[in-house]
């Protein structure tokens, strides 16, 4: 088995906290969830999780105007370059304080980072390949409190940044004559965002206490005149001074402002004048504002804070949000109220306006959800929420399509593995789940509870169609289901007792005791009904379900049992106990064939209020939860640690570690405590900071709903909880602290030849390709083993010499033919041609196939799944089709119906002016007659 698995998803999480960006072309969201960042693609409903990650959570993300670069900055303060082209960190920066916003100039050559009561101005780092591409231009100083938001002119000329100190600083990005930098006020509380105007000065102001501030230039952005000189300046600087104190003398010191270069050494002027704005050089006027107006969002007192705004320049919309969870639409600067809805009662952290102005993303924190609102046909484009406590379980589906997960939420989602979305949510559970499983057919999720029951849902209606419960209240908290998905059972944890359900009936078919413990997990044989459940007594027991349920075979252990997994061939079963063992047994001999002694490999880190040692905590620490490998030869493990490790069952060694996450932001990540939080009264992780300012999960007092202020904070410790690994073998997933993690085979990196020799060349094989010798280019190109060469080669053949050249492979490269078939049959277009080859390889070899049935087992799974999927994906498309086409046919007949109507009342219309025009005539000739007479 090859152990080329990489780090391919995150699910389960969708948003954490900080500022979310579209994309260039406006069809794509980028959320930090935790200290990554996802890229959803909005237009072809997928999401994609980078391979890069910082050392804490992301606190905010700047995005290049061109959509190439992103600079991701984390809690510390520690920035992260990322191209988003090739997925790749291009460079680290540390600004050494926490970082409030980034924003880029929107011609891409600067950008603009706000810490502590500074903005600092850098060098965007181009197409140029720098050593240093964080080269600071300058420093901006002014607020007297920390800064919060950034926005800049669309020329890039000046940017203007809002502070805690209820003001804003409109400064040049240039040495401007007339704008060296303005202070403006007006505003009561914090400022949540500024935004210039399209083409303008104009400057629109949004605080946290509901209150708009509309700013008005007397310049536009041509005004804009370029200074003097620094030693001119200076000269001119000095000779006010000595004018002003020969006439009036040294009045009141007033305000000074540095403007600091990338040096460090203070070579702006000292300004000193009476107002907030600097003396006016000779000749040029200074850029005024006047405040032109003032609105208020809650007046009536309706909403806490605003906490979240953002503004089209374009379209001249503001959208605002609430800590009530509500948001408003206003088109300005006549603040016309356009649109208002609420989203949900959590507070709103973040709001993003796609490059066009239709669609909308919100953000909100406290319950991890992202949404993207289409205001004008007032509907959700995307609308994904993640468990927002920690997930419990995870099960594939048999087809490896389909991935089921239940949190402490009480929530059971299901996940599409492919595009990495949830597409249904069952909320029926009132408590925790502790367990989730699918039945063989893959059309039913089962979920077990500690509210007691079990239940049932139908993939295909999305309802709870079946619930089980136990004559007495119980807490349950494992799950299993037999292979033919009639029995369900689940073990209890206070009565000792395991409950067994006939799924048809839902009835409880007998309640199976002997354990002297809570039981900890339960599993089915893959090939006998035998159940077999593992508990905190030391004991393992089987239970033989055709034979009145009793139980078959007792094994004991040394330690409590903690988790059970059978192998796919139902001849070896692991069991790992508190002791931190895993040990291995033969379920038909009842005999122990083998043990691993794994606490060491957990590496257990060491929390911040513990007392001890990491050393010492590793003793009470083991294995939680296992996992065999799709061919059995491997076995997944993983605990209470940051840790996942992968064992050779045969040679019974660690052949890799998976380090789940380095999120310092979670506890027990360090093995050693960091001295420089140690004081003479303990850690600093025990001092409460309050609800104000926390980095971690908020905890509510019971029945407060809002505005609660004594909510305390914690960082949540790392742990495995779930280890699941895909039916196709390709994959396997982890549930853990930091969300559902997908590692798959990355085959496209690994050079892994084949019987290579001296004439194994590409040139060789494209020589072979030229002479139409299709057998021996595949077999060429598979001894090299490289996927594009492969595809190349396979792609090249004929589609009328497919059954020929499949009849005329070698064995040995059958097996690898098919798998590359399998696999590039999920991705490619061509699926005629692949599915033909997968046809005649199964129907020309299909005995010598049988014969190495459980070998091949994951290759044919794999198939199987692709074929189901694209079977899927056409089958919507068809029906779309067959519904159109009827659609039209309705609208011609009923048009042709209107034509025919319309015919008629024109004939009908003719056949009356043809009477009338008789009877006229008839008139004309009688009249002559009348008069004569």
């Amino acid at each position: 088995m090859k152990f080329a698995y990489k780090f391919s998803n995150l699910l389960g999480a969708v948003y954490r906290h900080g500022n979310l960006s579209f994309s260039k072309d406006g069809n794509s969201v980028i959320s930090p969830v935790g200290n990554r960042i996802s890229i959803f693609d909005l237009k072809n409903n997928k999401s994609e999780t980078l391979p890069v990650s910082t050392n804490k959570n992301i606190a905010c993300v700047g995005l290049s105007p061109d959509g190439n670069l992103a600079i991701l900055v984390d809690e510390d303060g520690a920035a992260v370059l990322v191209s988003l082209i090739t997925r790749a960190v291009l460079y680290h920066h540390h600004f050494h304080k926490p970082v409030g916003s980034i924003r880029f100039s929107p011609d891409g050559r600067k950008f603009v980072v706000t810490k502590e009561n500074v903005a600092l101005m850098y060098h965007a780092p181009g197409k140029i390949r720098e050593f240093n591409t964080f080269a600071l231009d300058k420093s901006y100083f002014g607020p007297y409190d920390e800064t919060t938001c950034i926005d800049w002119t669309d020329d890039s000329k000046c940017f203007a940044v809002g502070s805690k100190d209820m003001t804003t600083w409109v400064f040049g990005a240039e040495r401007w004559a007339n704008l060296l930098y303005y202070s403006l006020g007006g505003h009561k509380d914090i400022i949540v965002g500024c935004f210039f105007e399209k083409d303008s000065l104009n400057l629109y102001t949004v605080s946290r206490d509901g209150t708009l501030c509309v700013w008005e230039s007397d310049t536009e952005l041509d005004g804009l005149r370029k200074g003097p000189k620094y030693s001119e300046r200076k000269k001119m600087a000095e000779e006010r001074k000595r004018r002003a104190e020969e006439e009036a003398g040294m009045e009141e010191e007033d305000k000074i402002v540095e403007i600091m270069e990338d040096d460090g050494e203070p070579r702006g002027e000292v300004v000193r004048g009476s107002a907030d704005t600097p003396k006016e050089v000779e000749g040029i006027r200074n850029v005024r504002y006047k405040q032109k107006s003032k609105h208020f969002f809650n007046k009536e007192g309706d909403f806490n804070n605003l906490t979240a705004v953002a503004f089209h320049k374009r379209t001249h919309i503001l959208v605002t949000g609430f800590a009530s969870g509500a948001f408003y639409l206003h088109e300005l600067p006549e603040f016309d109220l356009v649109h208002s809805l609420s989203i949900s009662d959590q507070r709103i952290s973040t709001i993003a306006l796609n490059p066009t102005g239709d669609w909308i993303g919100f953000g909100c924190s406290g319950l991890g959800q992202l949404l993207v609102w289409e205001w004008q046909s007032e509907s959700y484009v995307f609308k994904q929420q993640g468990h927002f406590n920690n997930m419990a379980s995870l099960a594939y589906s048999p087809d490896g399509q389909y991935l089921a997960t239940g949190g402490d939420d009480g929530k059971v989602k299901v996940w599409n593995c492919s595009s990495g979305l949830c597409f249904v949510t069952f909320k029926e559970h009132t408590s925790s789940i502790t367990g989730v499983a699918f039945t063989s057919s893959g059309l039913v999720v089962l979920s077990a509870s500690l509210d007691g029951t079990v239940r049932a849902f139908d993939l295909h209606r999305y309802r709870n169609f079946r619930t089980m419960t136990s004559p007495q209240p119980t807490q349950f908290s494992s799950l299993a289901v037999d292979l033919s998905g009639d029995l369900v059972c689940a073990g209890a944890q206070d009565s000792f007792e395991i409950f067994l359900w006939s799924m048809q009936t839902g009835r409880l078919l007998e309640v199976l005791s002997g354990h002297e413990g809570p039981v900890s997990c339960l599993c089915f044989s893959p090939v006998q009904s035998v159940l077999v459940s593992v508990s905190w007594d030391k004991t393992v027991r089987l239970w033989d379900m055709l034979d009145s349920w009793q139980t078959k075979e007792v094994l004991r252990l040394n330690s409590d049992g903690l988790a059970v997994a059978y192998r796919p061939d139902g001849q070896e079963l692991a069991v790992a106990t508190l002791d931190g063992e895993i040990t291995f047994w033969s379920p038909q001999a009842a005999t122990q064939t083998g043990s691993i002694v794994g606490r060491h490999d957990l590496q257990i880190g060491r929390k911040e209020t513990e007392k001890i040692t990491a050393k010492q905590s590793a003793k009470g620490k083991a294995f939680t939860c296992l996992c065999y490998s799709a061919d059995g030869e491997s076995m997944l493990a993983g605990g209470h640690s940051k840790f996942v490790c992968i064992y050779n069952i045969k040679e019974q060694i660690l052949m890799k570690k998976f380090e789940i996450s380095c999120n310092m932001s979670l506890d027990a990540m360090e093995e050693f405590l960091d001295r420089r939080k140690m004081t003479e009264f303990g850690s600093l992780a025990l001092v409460d900071e309050g609800a104000g300012d926390g980095d971690g999960v908020e905890l509510r007092l019971p029945g407060v709903r809002r505005g609660d202020m004594s909510s305390r904070h914690f960082k949540p410790e790392i742990r495995v909880t779930s280890l699941h690994f895909s039916p196709t073998g390709r994959s396997w997933a982890a549930a853990s602290t930091e969300g559902l993690l997908v590692y798959s085979l990355d085959t496209s990196l690994v050079f892994d030849p084949y019987d290579l020799d001296m004439d194994v060349t590409p040139v060789s094989v494209r020589h072979q390709l030229k002479k139409k010798e299709w057998t021996s280019a595949i077999v060429l190109a598979f001894r090299l083993n490289e996927t594009s060469l492969i595809r190349e080669v396979l792609e090249s053949v004929p589609y009328n010499q497919t059954e020929l050249v499949s009849s005329s492979l070698p064995d040995v490269y059958v097996e690898k033919l098919l798998d590359f078939v399998a696999s590039s049959l999920e991705k490619s277009r061509h699926l005629q041609f692949y599915l033909t080859w997968a046809q005649n390889l199964l129907t020309l070899h299909g005995q010598k196939l049988k014969s190495r049935s459980s070998a091949i087992l994951t290759t044919i799974q794999q198939l199987l799944k692709s074929i189901q999927r694209h079977h899927d994906d056409l089958s919507k498309l068809c029906d779309w089709n067959i519904y159109t086409i009827r659609y039209t046919a309705a609208l011609a007949k009923q048009r042709g119906m209107k034509r025919t109507a319309t015919d008629c009342l024109v004939d009908e219309e003719v056949d009356e002016a043809e009477v009338m025009d008789s009877e006229d005539e008839e008139e004309d000739m009688s009249d002559p007659v009348i008069v004569e007479s």
